[in-house]
């Protein structure tokens, strides 16, 4: 079989000289296109379900909300480990699957349990799934600070939320963009109880006159000389009066009772658990960049650099946007170093075999094939998916050496036949 691919080649040199051309391009393109990562991906397959139970102990999250969702994930097709974790008003639970999982195929077969399993859980209550990431996929993270004074934790919070968060989701490749640090700004309403019993007013009342009037509603149309004219309802509070102005009841004389009579309504943070801070300079807003599975980590964070500096013109005065964690660089150093240890190995071994068979026709042979070689691998490589990385350049550089000393071990094993001994 050898013999004839040996003699064929050697009757057809213009096609071999097209082929090893052909394969030449096809891994030098492949190379150039293949994605960029540090660190190979090596984490499980796995999906999280997050569920907020807004004001309750881990306790009762545990048993009315996580315990029901463990339960149902267990019968997932292809699943092997199913972790549930409960915290104050949150739960998340994780299932992982077996390896070769199709992760968009997981995540579906999830959904299907969780629309089983949403009437086992109180009412009101939503799981979501996380973001189609794995382990590996934090690969960016910015802070937003004002030297200058002139906005506080708030305001920076609101620009990362409402600025900064939705049009990076927009990026290519992104999966989430996290906001941490900060204050979330909300309408906070303080009900005096002395108050509330006085006249006489449950709290469900409050609550359901702030949820009433917090609404737009529609109507039917008016035709008018012809025109159309549609009737609506603006509900929408917008602001600390507007909600000091709804009424939550009346009194004996039938004078109504408004919100600001019986609670005091100001503008107040959201209960943090944690906080961000930078360089022990102080507090700040930022945002974590999590990349979707199986992208090019280099490609996505260029992409995030240039929508922030895009978005960096229409900051406030003395706002600015600091990068805290990029794997870019990271990135660009390990492949670069690989990069030169591949071409100096290969120079190294090309040198060594010209000197030992001092004959360059012969070490034409080892000189063309070691890099025709590493360029069908990448080939290869890009067909399977996988990334370049420390690893899988690693394993090429090595290869280089194994390839020469297996050719050594073949041409030695043939000689001894010949010889006969």
């Amino acid at each position: 079989m050898i013999k004839t691919i040996i003699d064929s080649s050697i009757k057809n040199r213009a096609l071999v000289l097209l082929m090893a051309l052909a394969l030449g391009l096809g891994g030098a393109w492949s190379y150039k296109n293949m994605p960029l990562d540090a660190i190979p991906d090596l984490s499980d397959v796995q999906v999280i379900v997050f569920t907020k139970y807004p004001g309750q102990a881990p306790q009762v999250v545990e048993d009315q909300v996580t315990y029901p969702l463990t339960t149902a994930m267990l019968a997932v097709p292809y699943s092997k480990t199913v972790r549930g974790y409960s915290f104050f008003g949150l739960s998340f639970v994780y299932i992982i699957f077996e390896d070769g999982t199709d992760l968009y195929w997981a995540r579906s077969r999830v959904l299907e349990s969780l629309n089983y399993v949403s009437s086992q859980l109180p009412q009101g209550i939503t799981p979501t799934l996380g973001p189609d990431a794995t382990g590996v996929g934090w690969v960016y993270e910015y802070a937003l600070v004002d030297k200058t004074g002139q906005h506080d934790l708030a305001q920076l919070r609101t620009l990362q939320d409402w600025y900064l968060r939705y049009p990076l989701q927009t990026v290519k490749g992104v999966a989430e963009v996290a906001s941490i640090g900060g204050y979330v700004k909300q309408y906070q309403v303080e009900v005096d109880p002395n108050v509330l019993q006085a006249y006489g007013i449950p709290l469900s009342k409050v609550k359901q006159a702030i949820i009433r009037s917090n609404n737009d509603v529609g109507g039917r149309l008016i035709e008018m000389a012809e025109t159309e004219y549609m009737v609506r309802g603006l509900g929408y509070i917008h602001s600390v009066e507007d909600l000091n102005v709804i009424p939550v009841g009346v009194d004996t004389n039938g004078t109504p009772i408004r919100l600001q009579d019986v609670a005091h309504v100001h503008i107040g943070p959201e209960l943090r658990r944690g906080l961000a801070e930078l360089d022990g300079q102080g507090e700040v807003a930022g945002g974590i960049i999590i990349m979707r599975f199986g992208e090019n980590a280099q490609a996505t964070i260029t992409a995030v650099k240039e929508k922030l500096q895009e978005l960096k013109k229409g900051l406030p005065t003395g706002v600015e946007i600091i990068p805290v964690y990029d794997r870019g660089n990271l990135i660009e150093r390990a492949v670069k170093t690989l990069n030169t240890a591949l071409i100096q190995e290969l120079i190294i071994v090309s040198i060594l075999v010209g000197l030992f068979l001092l004959h360059l026709r012969s070490s034409l042979v080892i000189i063309i094939t070691l890099p025709l070689g590493i360029l069908i691998a990448f080939i290869i490589m890009r067909y399977q998916g996988l990334n370049a990385n420390i690893m899988s350049l690693g394993g090429i550089a090595i290869a280089i050496g194994d390839m020469v000393e297996n050719a050594h071990k073949h041409l030695a094993d043939a000689r001894l036949k010949k010889t006969g001994i």
